[in-house]
This record gives structure tokens, C-alpha cells and sequence, in this order.
């Protein structure tokens, strides 16, 4: 330690005040030395950034990646959760909509499906529509015709219209309907307009198509050309049973089990009514014992 004598002059220095490099002296505030691989990295980042193009190519690639894998996962759990899907894998196909060709392509292209898994297993196709354009109905009954397993058409709601063909042209006896359904057929409805050419050539093109569905419902009924072709010419509303007398269904769904009703013959035998003709008499005066009349 120095001693500070009284009889050296004193000169003051003004270095100690001139500023000095700060030094931190707590250990927590020191900073050590950049290791080389946290260098690297970060001289990476650095060069991704400079360059946005690389670094938003890596960044699709994995998004990409990831984004694959969750719509893998999505599209399962849709599949399972979608109701139509579990329908098709228990080969049930449901029409519930007004025909055109976008309908008969997909009911075309499912009952195709089920039919190249197993034609030996039945193909349930229900119907819930009031008809739409003939030319996809003819579509889908030429398909139910051609596929090699078995379509049980059931009807609820309403089978009108052109979707009474597609409900008749199911496999015989297993065309059903629900308890309270309607079905309803009548004939081929259509305009004409422009020149008087054109509407001759629609006209004769309207009558080819009654004519042709005429001999579809004559063929999957068993009535006779003339007389569908008079049933058809207005609207002609049927119950269940009703149908089934006219041989486009088979049975009526009934809980958990199906009635099997056979067509009823056109004429009806009563006894009661012949004895009724022979001897009127006998009804107008019946034989009442006496003592049971009061």
C-alpha cells in the first residue's frame, strides 16, 4: 500500500477519469464464446433467409408431408363416418332424389361395384323419388337387368313416375314396399315447340317412348299391352297392396318381417251372391225361430 507523503506536491491526473471498457463481474451476466455448431446453424438460418425461395421450398416439402399423412386419416375416419358408405359396404343403394343423369351414374356405378365384389350376394336398392328423366331411369333398369346378383327394390315414401319402372323391374319376389308408401305410374310426359317439322319429329318421339313403357310395365306386371297402356294414361296412385294386386311389388314390409300378398284374381267367386241371385226370397224373408224373436 502506498503511503502518502505531505511533502510531495500533489499534481492531480485526470486519467481516471477518462472511460474505461465496461467489464461485467457477475457471472450471470457474462457471455461465453459462440460454439461452432450453433455458428453453423445459425449462419443456415441467416442464408435461408436471404434466400426466401429455398427456405419456402423446404417449408412446402414438410407442410406437404405433413399435410398428406392428415388427409390420409381425414379421408378414413369421412369414409367410416359417411352414412351412404356404410350403406354400399352392406350393398344397399339408396335413390332418394328426382332422376337425371348425374343420379343414374352414381346408382349405375355402385350397383356395378357391388355386383363385381359378389353377384352372388343381393343388392338392396331403395327408392324414395317421384321419377325424373326417362332416359337415366332407362339407364339405371337396363343396369338392375344386367347385373348378375339379385336387386331387391323396396319403395318408401313415394316410387312415382319413372321410378315405378326402376321399383317393377327388380328381381320378382323380392320387390317390396314399405307399409306406407304411394306408388304411382302414368305415361311419359313431354313439350314440343319451334317449327312445325320439330314438333312433328318430338311428337312421334314421345309416342315411341310410351309405347316402350308400356311394354316394360306389360312385361314385369303380366297385364296385357292394351291394358296398361290404358292404366297409364293418367295419373294412377296405389297403396301397397294395391301394387302388389297389380303385380309391380311382390310383398309389403311389415317390423321385421315381409307379407307375401299374391295378385287376386280378376274375378272373385261368392257363394253368397249366387245363392243371393237364385233365390232373393229367402233373404227377404229369413227363417227366424219363434222364440228368438223379441
Amino acid at each position: 500500500m502506498d503511503v502518502l507523503s505531505l511533502s510531495t506536491p500533489v499534481t492531480p491526473s485526470f486519467s481516471s477519469l477518462k472511460p474505461s471498457p465496461w467489464t461485467p463481474k457477475s457471472s450471470f451476466l457474462s457471455f461465453k464464446p459462440i460454439s461452432s455448431t450453433l455458428k453453423t446453424s445459425l449462419e443456415s438460418h441467416q442464408s435461408g433467409l436471404c434466400y426466401p425461395r429455398f427456405a419456402k421450398t423446404l417449408s412446402h416439402d414438410f407442410s406437404s408431408q405433413i399435410f398428406a399423412s392428415q388427409t390420409q386419416e381425414m379421408a378414413m375416419r369421412g369414409a367410416e363416418a359417411d352414412a351412404m358408405g356404410l350403406l354400399l359396404k352392406e350393398r344397399i343403394v339408396f335413390l332418394g332424389s328426382d332422376i337425371n343423369d348425374f343420379v343414374a351414374d352414381s346408382i349405375i356405378s355402385q350397383l356395378m361395384l357391388l355386383d363385381a365384389k359378389d353377384p352372388k350376394k343381393d343388392i338392396k336398392l331403395f327408392i324414395n323419388s317421384s321419377g325424373g328423366s326417362l332416359s337415366a331411369t332407362l339407364a339405371i333398369y337396363d343396369v338392375v337387368q344386367l347385373v348378375r346378383a339379385d336387386v331387391s327394390t323396396v319403395a318408401l315414401g313415394i316410387a312415382a313416375s319413372t321410378a315405378s319402372i326402376i321399383l317393377g323391374g327388380g328381381t320378382k319376389g323380392k320387390r317390396l314396399a314399405m307399409p306406407n308408401a304411394r306408388i304411382m305410374m302414368h305415361q311419359p310426359r313431354g313439350g314440343a315447340g319451334g317449327e312445325a317439322i320439330d314438333v312433328e319429329i318430338l311428337a312421334r318421339e314421345l309416342q315411341n317412348n310410351k309405347k316402350n313403357v308400356t311394354r316394360l310395365i306389360s312385361d314385369f306386371t303380366g297385364h296385357p299391352f292394351e291394358e296398361v297402356e290404358k292404366d297409364i294414361d293418367r295419373d294412377r296412385y296405389m297403396s301397397p297392396i294395391e301394387a302388389v294386386e297389380y303385380g309391380i311389388i311382390d310383398g309389403v314390409i311389415d317390423r321385421d318381417s315381409i307379407i307375401p300378398l299374391a295378385p287376386l284374381p280378376e274375378k272373385v267367386n261368392s257363394t253368397l251372391a249366387d245363392q243371393f241371385r237364385e233365390n232373393p226370397s229367402k233373404f227377404m224373408t229369413p227363417d227366424i225361430p219363434d222364440d228368438e224373436i223379441y
